[in-house]
């Protein structure tokens, strides 16, 4: 059995618990099973190099492009996913450029109120409605925008000043898939029932946000949602408030970018990422109160995974945020599992929950959810602090291995815990 805890640091102030570095800092966590036990390695000797700070640390985030089409989406589409149906139901097809104004309405069950699929559609000062109790939602919805209030499959939609509102299952407001593209700003979202995501992508889609407020009410609705076969986001400004059980505020499967918004998730986790996709964070407020489950085996803040549902490619997802806050209501800030994954924090000011079990846990799973066979459903973690304050302990296990990089002045107070052993801790 091996135990190792090694750690390599520039600058070292140990007060009262506390780990406190001025200049580079770096502690490596690692464990594994399979051979014999080493001994502390002394500080100093490894001196690696941290991995590079968020994109944009010190720059603007990514503008949306002048006109220009959309490149190949990132994480790539899975396998096993369920055809794309060979038509869609919709109150308006749009093939050509167009501009749009006034009320549409949509009751027809799985229809959409508008459906772009080729040209320049330009909805402006518009009401749409979406409303039917008999529409399944379900995959189709998810995966392909089957009974989304808009819906881009191809061609360019721009949505302004506008109000949107569904209430039929599977009632996204915004959905860009393929080579859809939509631009929404200043616009209003509410969706109301289960699988109704207020903007998202999925299948390579692309959108881009400004200034929207969107709530949703309904499980498995983020008010921010990606799904299967990925694609890009980009949003700067707005309210985003998920309400429903199993609805954070944010949902990647995708490339998404966020700029100076609120995220609230009331009844789930603030944000949760699935396998190789990238979030980055600039100047948010992010904020979940997940509640406990029996399913789980703890309950987190920030989830980066891998389910192996078929919804994103295997691979290591990256999670940065710069400045702004993260708030918690329940249960631990940080925790990934059954997947490679890298967290860059910067100037980060985060309220844990007051019975907060973790800072950072990165362990495999014995949950109801199967995320892989437990006992080989590790995580694989590179975590960096850049100027970032942490309070809380740092959990790992004997089939994870957890690269810990404290710089620039940040700083960590807790305790290491390898859970494998619940007598062997390292004091930060």
């Amino acid at each position: 059995m091996k135990r190792e805890i090694s750690l390599a640091l520039a600058v070292l102030m140990l007060m009262t618990g506390s780990l406190a570095c001025a200049q580079e800092a770096q502690a490596s966590l690692q464990s594994d099973e399979a051979q014999a036990e080493a001994p502390v390695t002394p500080a100093g000797e490894m001196g690696s190099v941290p991995p590079e700070g968020p994109e944009g640390e010190l720059a603007a985030p990514p503008e949306k492009p002048d006109g220009g089409a959309p490149g190949d989406a990132p994480g790539g589409a899975p396998g096993g996913m369920q055809s794309a149906p060979e038509e869609y139901a919709a109150v308006y097809t749009v093939q050509q450029d167009t501009s749009m104004t006034g009320e549409v309405q949509s009751t027809g069950t799985d229809e959409n109120a508008i459906h772009v699929q080729a040209g320049a559609a330009d909805v402006s000062d518009a009401v749409i409605t979406r409303a039917s109790d008999d529409s399944t939602g379900a995959d189709a919805a998810s995966f392909y925008g089957v009974g989304a209030a808009v819906l881009a499959t191809g061609g360019t939609v721009t949505v302004s000043n506008s109000t949107i509102e569904t209430d039929a299952a599977g009632g996204a407001g915004v959905f860009a898939y393929a080579d859809g593209v939509a631009y929404v700003s200043d616009t209003t979202i509410t969706p109301r029932q289960n699988a109704s995501g207020g903007i998202h992508v999925a299948g390579g889609g692309t959108l881009y946000a400004r200034n929207l407020t969107v709530t949703t009410e309904g499980e498995s609705s983020a008010a921010i949602r990606s799904d299967r076969g990925s694609g890009v986001m980009v949003v700067d400004g707005g309210v985003y408030t998920s309400n429903g059980e199993g609805s954070p505020a944010v949902y990647v499967t995708a490339d998404v970018s966020i700029h100076d918004a609120e995220l609230n998730a009331t009844g789930s986790e603030a944000l949760c990422m699935e396998g190789l996709n990238t979030v980055r964070l600039y100047d948010c407020d992010l904020s979940g109160d997940m509640e406990d489950l029996p399913q789980n085996d703890n309950t987190w803040t920030v989830i980066v995974y891998q389910s192996m549902s078929g919804d994103s490619q295997v691979g290591e997802g990256r999670f940065e945020m710069s400045g702004g806050t993260l708030q918690s209501g329940n249960g631990g800030l940080f925790y990934t599992t059954h997947t490679e994954s890298e967290f860059v924090l910067s100037g980060v000011e985060i309220a844990a929950a007051e019975d907060s079990e973790y800072f950072l846990r990165a362990t495999g799973n014995a949950n109801e959810r199967g995320w892989g066979a437990s006992g080989s459903n590790g995580a694989m973690c590179t975590f960096t602090g850049i100027g970032q304050q942490m309070t809380g302990d740092v959990q790992w296990d004997s089939i994870s291995t957890l690269d810990l990089y404290v710089t620039r002045g940040s700083t960590l107070t807790g305790a290491g815990i390898l859970s494998a052993w619940e007598d062997y801790a390292v004091e930060f």
